[in-house]
């Protein structure tokens, strides 16, 4: 069996070393992987949910399709798209819009985040949130359910997405009563890389200690060296443990380079020996690809063409045929072709027998069974409260045999026989 497999590009911000390491080398390793049917986008429609620089999200889309491309993802054996060319996944996102929980998408993570903050600051819970964020969850659930991907690679941040994704396919296929969707798992790779940045925090464009992936091999040289260290001088033995600089050198070494690095610190290697080890191991790896990567960006008419292409085949092979089906299943049809539905005649009402209570002038509460013409079947005698006529009504109305209309409570108007076929009639029409 193939398993689809499927990733999506966030076109926001320029790459740097973390994305690198965290996501672009991996998902190109594991994209050549036999019985894997890969799926990469650039999802920038979701970019729009937090920028609106039209510039900058065209930019950053030119930039992060030629890294992956650089980096080594093959166009012909892999399907790489732009969200935006497949408009099926737009449409499919108001298909799921129309069977998803408002509660779900209350609970969704982004926006129980924007909601807190805002009650926090004494401002209305919704300020500053924008539908888009609030329906990113169902964007995204069309992404995966439009290709019926089995395995989305995520972080465990991301996990209730797909769970998420999960409920959305399965209210659909409920009701339109069919398995339209494959339910998508989560692949949680516990041991993806967390690159520290130039500060030794995490490496994110938010802290602005990023190392671009394909700055020019001067300006990599000056970063590198910009890596915070401590004060400890040549001959001092330094520690590994929480060292961004030793961090990054393990991310582009092979294990036995990382060690004999380590046995570097704690034999006292002078920090500029090591950032100077450090640039030029990362420069190895980087160089190739950054050679690729400009010669890509200098003709973003051949990166279209890549993208318009995967998006086009990949429409004709699985998301027109879908969205046919699809709109068929819920009702969107050539109204050429609507069947002719005999007009249904409602049944008429059969007139039943029935019980009515009353009180009489002599101030106390009787009752009568009559049929549907009104002759009275049976007739009480009279009692104290209406609660106490109302009991025996109701034992009267369970009774299957003769005995139950012995009693000197009632006094039956016509054959016992005809009195249990109206009480008969009564608890069929009750039932």
């Amino acid at each position: 069996m193939t398993t689809r497999v499927l990733t999506g590009i966030t076109t926001s911000g320029t790459p740097h070393l973390g994305n690198y390491v965290g996501a672009v080398r991996p998902a190109v390793a594991a994209s050549r992987a036999a019985d894997t049917e890969s799926f990469y986008f650039l999802a920038d429609l979701h970019s729009l949910i937090k920028a609106q620089d039209p510039v900058r999200t065209q930019r950053s889309t030119l930039e992060i399709a030629a890294t992956w491309l650089a980096c080594g993802l093959e166009p012909d054996k892999v399907w790489f798209y732009r969200q935006s060319d497949v408009p099926e996944i737009t449409e499919l996102t108001w298909f799921l819009t129309c069977v998803a929980g408002k509660g779900i998408l209350n609970r969704a993570h982004a926006y129980k985040a924007a909601v807190d903050k805002n009650n926090a600051d004494g401002e209305d819970p919704d300020a500053g949130v924008s539908a888009g964020l609030f329906m990113y969850p169902v964007l995204m659930a069309a992404d995966i359910l439009i290709f019926n991907a089995h395995q989305v690679p995520v972080g465990r941040d991301q996990i209730q997405h797909i769970e998420m994704a999960r409920d959305f396919g399965q209210r659909f296929n409920h009701v339109y009563g069919k398995e339209y969707f494959t339910l998508p798992e989560a692949l949680i790779d516990d041991n993806v890389a967390t690159l520290p940045g130039l500060d030794g925090r995490k490496m994110s464009k938010s802290y602005n200690n990023t190392i671009p992936l394909f700055v020019p091999r001067d300006e990599l040289k000056k970063l590198v060296f910009s890596i915070l260290t401590d004060s400890r001088g040549p001959g001092e033995p330094k520690d590994t443990e929480g060292s961004a600089l030793f961090q990054l050198y393990q991310a582009f070494a092979s294990p036995e380079e990382t060690r004999a690095f380590a046995q570097q610190f704690a034999g006292g290697i002078g920090w500029g020996d090591a950032k100077q080890q450090l640039f030029e191991r990362i420069d190895a790896e980087i160089a190739p690809l950054r050679e690729k990567y400009d010669a890509l960006m200098a003709k973003p008419a051949d990166i279209e063409a890549i993208l318009r292409d995967g998006a086009r085949r990949l429409r004709e092979r699985y998301a027109t045929p879908l969205l046919a089906e699809l709109r068929h299943a819920v009702g969107l049809r050539d109204l050429s072709q609507v069947p002719v539905v005999e007009a249904k005649v409602a049944p008429s009402k059969v007139a039943l027998p029935a019980f009515k209570q009353y009180r009489d002038t002599d101030g106390r509460f009787y009752f009568k069974l009559a049929d549907a013409d009104g002759n009275v079947l049976v007739q009480s005698n009279g009692f104290d409260s209406p609660k106490d006529a109302g009991r025996l009504i109701g034992v009267l109305k369970q009774a299957e045999l003769a005995d139950a209309m012995e009693t000197p409570e009632i006094v039956l108007q016509v054959p016992v026989a005809d009195v249990l076929a109206a009480l008969a009639a009564l608890r069929a029409a009750e039932a």
